[in-house]
């Protein structure tokens, strides 16, 4: 709020007419597509078969001693 009262201010216009100006310009944007759910920007590694982990693992003290392997 404190940086679009700013902004008015510096524009001279009141923070009203600003704020309606920022909605009308985001609904006039077109939506861009999202991003589906197979592609991914991280790099994906094919281990062959899953990884087993031990009974427990997932317990703070299995966590860390699969982190010192």
């Amino acid at each position: 709020m404190r940086h679009l009262k700013a902004r008015a201010a510096l524009e001279g216009r009141s923070l009203r007419d600003l704020t309606l100006d920022l909605i009308e310009r985001g609904l006039r944007t077109p939506v861009a597509a999202a991003p589906s759910a197979t592609s991914s920007a991280l790099p994906t590694v094919r281990l062959g078969r899953p990884m087993v982990l031990p009974d427990g693992a997932f317990s703070h003290a299995g966590l860390s001693e699969l982190a010192q392997e």
